[in-house]
């Protein structure tokens, strides 16, 4: 009995025992519950004002866009109005983008903008560019119903010396028949390939091309690459006069039409040339500039990540060993040349530049500087060769 009764004691003080354990951890118990349940709420907290921030600056960008919406739309009526009447062959100038880039150019100063427009379309009116053919001759005797061999406009060109032809032989510049990724058109340059020493030439063969490439532009693209292959370059390749030549007409009359510049392999006496011109140049255009080199793994991926390389010539260091060829090329020419009238003599509503789309790369408060109303700082001179130069406009 007395051994049963110290079993029972013992139960009993054992029982008392946990149950002061369990009087002192269930306070604890209940602090960290209440830990928990406020750690809990704080994140919600968090979570919203997080929620409200992003809906705050969801809401200030929305009306900033609407802001530079607007104020993009009064600048490109503004130097419309100025333009006045325009001739059918010039009305794709009046097109809003067309207008936008101006204003681009000229970091949204609409009073440098419209007489830089103005300028360029007196220059148009006076050169002319959109009748420059690959064989003029040829084309007239087409024109006027007459039937003639190759062979005699050829001994013709000769005499007379004014074909856009004979400055396309050596394929110096040219546009191949493929784009970049996002559609862009591209000229390749060769500045070794020169065959001409009339700068009258030269430029106007460059017109030509220039205008090419944006007549094969898609409807969504303003701008285009340049491809330029450095193999062969030396010091006899740089022309002072034909540089100026270059950059008076690709940076006043071809604003923001550069979208990407590929230097291939450039030679290292290059290089110091391009430390110095780069400070001419605007931060907006001079990073559209790339170095590419072969056998450089950084190199390849910038050649990678902009052209198909099945498509790319593999003097670019695409897999391609379709070089250029003259007879094709002048083929191709001769096409586009049919839809060139087609092209410049539409209205305005249905014009391929109209129905691009002018996003924030062409709107005002895009700058890479603020408006200033004393004017822009102009493009600078990247290189020069005796066949276009690099000008970069």
């Amino acid at each position: 009995m007395a051994e049963s009764r110290g079993y029972e004691e013992e139960a009993v003080k054992m029982a008392e025992s946990r149950g002061r354990e369990e009087e002192v951890a269930r306070p604890k118990v209940e602090t960290t519950k209440r830990a928990a349940r406020k750690e809990a709420a704080k994140r919600m907290v968090r979570r919203e004002a997080a929620k409200r921030a992003v809906r705050r600056e969801a809401a200030k960008k929305a009306v900033k866009r609407v802001v530079r919406r607007e104020a993009t739309k009064r600048a490109i009526n503004e130097v419309r109005a100025s333009l006045g009447s325009l001739p059918d062959k010039l009305r794709l100038y009046a097109s809003d983008v067309s207008i936008a880039r101006y204003l681009t150019a000229r970091n949204w100063n609409v009073q440098k903008a419209t007489k830089m427009l103005k300028e360029t379309l007196k220059w148009r009116l006076e050169y002319e560019p959109e009748k420059i053919h690959w064989n003029i001759l040829e084309r007239y005797f087409i024109m006027s119903g007459f039937e003639i061999s190759r062979k005699f406009v050829k001994i013709l060109q000769y005499v007379i010396q004014d074909e856009i032809a004979s400055e396309a032989e050596t394929g110096k510049i040219y546009r191949t028949s493929f784009s970049d990724k996002l559609g862009r058109s591209i000229l390749v340059m060769r500045p070794r390939c020169e065959n001409s020493k009339s700068i009258k030439g030269k430029i106007r063969y460059l017109v030509y091309c220039m205008e090419n490439a944006i007549l094969n532009l898609p409807s969504d693209q303003e701008q285009m690459v340049w491809l330029i292959d450095f193999k062969g370059f030396d010091l006899s390749n740089i022309s002072i006069r034909t540089t100026k030549a270059t950059a008076d007409v690709l940076q006043n009359h071809y604003p923001e039409r550069l979208g990407l510049a590929i230097l291939y392999n450039p030679p290292k006496f290059f290089e110091p040339f391009w430390n110095i011109a780069k400070h001419l140049l605007e931060p907006k255009t001079y990073r559209k500039v790339k170095f590419v080199y072969p056998n450089d793994d950084n190199s390849k991926m910038i050649m990678e990540e902009f052209f198909n390389m099945d498509e790319l010539d593999c003097a670019f260091g695409g897999n391609s060993q379709v070089g250029f060829n003259i007879n094709d090329y002048a083929a191709r020419m001769r096409d586009d040349e049919q839809r060139m009238p087609f092209f410049w003599c539409q209205e305005n509503g249905s014009s391929p530049e109209k129905s691009a789309t002018l996003d924030d790369n062409f709107s005002a408060g895009n700058c890479e500087s603020e408006p200033d109303s004393r004017g822009t700082t102009e493009n600078g001179v990247v290189g020069s060769s005796n066949t276009i130069g690099t000008s970069l406009p």
